[in-house]
């Protein structure tokens, strides 16, 4: 705890929620260590701008365990028609000044550079090789607003002086990142249109559960990583970087992303439901009479066990009147590989208790068939199980916003045509 009273866990959130050039400040008077360097050689850097695996640390079962700290930058294209040339040049280039500034790892920058079905429609052709819809509502009782920008700009990194300043690098308002020279920003060709952010890591929710959504009896456990008290993004239940690669077209070693935010409503959670009810509800009802998790489940290791849940949801629903949010979403696969690869992460923008659920796949249409899977709409048809109550997590959930983008490979990034052919 510092002399204020507010841990340096809590402080860096609430930095990064609040950014710009005061927040920076504190952040660069506290310090935290040296921010290691980027790299002067592009070609070192993979062209997938979504292979981040290689370079996430693990936790101790060897899951790669996301970034701490998250910015998005939803960002809206300030020229007329079709990007210039000039234009695309200044993008890039100030990418690449990123580049060399941060290390491309958790302990210096990861980022992507992601683009919206308004972008393309600038284009006189469709976009190549790719399905890239509109953002549509996804269950019969969501109603949700949709994401028009144009782009949307990822920021990731263990240190919240590096989002923080590279968000502002970006923007104009330092001349160095890292104490690298920018020698180009997005000023004059991309403007911000929404900033969202967020955090994902043992301690972070609990130190941050003083907002609407959350009792206040703070009860998210210490070492939770995320609001609902357990942990996600097992890698055994999560595609593969291969999986969700664009494997054909001009955008081959790319990918799509979906983007929700996500309002969270958790007093029923934890202040009417014990322990049993909520592992039967994020995992299934098997979890939890057999006592499958400990705590957060730390102890399920690289597998949330989703495989020993009962195959027939339907069928175990109307047994136990309750379906695991877990066993529904693991219907949606391809062979033995899940669809989708989540790199999503909770939130206090606005004073709420979010999430920013981030997923990339192949196609969209991947997302939506899990999305569907989640919704449990065959569940509560056939059986008593509600179609929100009762019916995996979705009764603590409202969907606020929806977008759809379509990540390029590297070398594609920066303002591309739909047709790059």
């Amino acid at each position: 705890m510092t002399e204020r009273g507010i841990s340096r866990r809590e402080f860096a959130k609430s930095a990064v929620a609040i950014g710009g050039t005061a927040a920076l400040a504190a952040c660069l008077d506290r310090g935290s260590g040296t921010v290691p360097d980027g790299t002067d050689d592009p070609a070192s850097l993979p062209e997938r701008q979504h292979a981040w695996d290689e370079s996430l640390a693990t936790d101790d079962a060897g899951n790669h365990r996301l970034s701490r700290h998250h910015v998005l930058l939803l960002l809206e294209y300030t020229g007329d028609g079709t990007p210039s040339d000039a234009d695309r040049e200044q993008v890039e280039t100030a990418l690449r000044d990123l580049e060399r500034a941060y290390e491309w790892s958790t302990e210096g920058l990861l980022f992507t550079l992601g683009y919206s079905p308004a972008y393309f429609d600038r284009f006189e052709a469709d976009v190549a090789g790719v399905d890239l819809p509109e953002p549509t509502a996804l269950a019969p009782f969501e109603d949700p607003e949709f994401d028009t920008p144009d782009a949307l700009l990822h920021l990731a990194s263990d240190d919240e002086r590096v989002v923080i300043e590279a968000e502002e690098a970006l923007e104009g308002n330092r001349e160095a990142a890292n104490g690298h020279e920018m020698t180009a920003t997005f000023e004059g060709v991309l403007r911000e249109a929404d900033r969202r952010t967020g955090f994902v890591g043992a301690g972070l929710p609990a130190e941050n559960q003083d907002v609407d959504g959350v009792p206040d009896s703070e009860p998210v456990p210490d070492d939770a990583p995320l609001f609902m008290g357990f942990k996600s993004g097992f890698d055994g239940n999560q595609a593969s970087e291969d999986r969700v690669t664009v494997d054909s077209g001009p955008f081959a070693g790319g990918t799509t992303q979906h983007l929700s935010k996500i309002r969270l409503q958790l007093q029923q959670w934890y202040e009417q439901e014990s322990q049993d009810q909520r592992v039967s509800k994020m995992f299934c009802p098997a979890h939890a009479a057999e006592d499958r998790v400990e705590g957060v489940g730390e102890n399920l290791g690289t597998d949330s066990g989703v495989g020993e849940c009962p195959e027939d949801v339907v069928e175990s629903s109307r047994r136990e009147g309750v379906a695991g949010h877990a066993q529904k979403a693991a219907r949606a696969r391809d062979g033995d590989s899940p669809l989708i690869l989540r790199r999503d992460f909770d939130s206090t923008d606005g004073g709420e208790a979010g999430v920013h659920f981030l997923s990339l796949q192949q196609s969209i249409a991947d997302f939506v068939g899990t999305k569907q899977a989640m919704n449990g709409t065959d569940v509560a048809e056939d059986s008593a199980v509600g179609q929100r109550v009762n019916n995996g997590i979705l009764q603590y959930m409202t969907v606020r916003r929806r977008g759809n983008y379509l990540l390029p490979p590297r070398s594609l990034r920066a303002l591309p045509p739909a047709d790059p052919a």
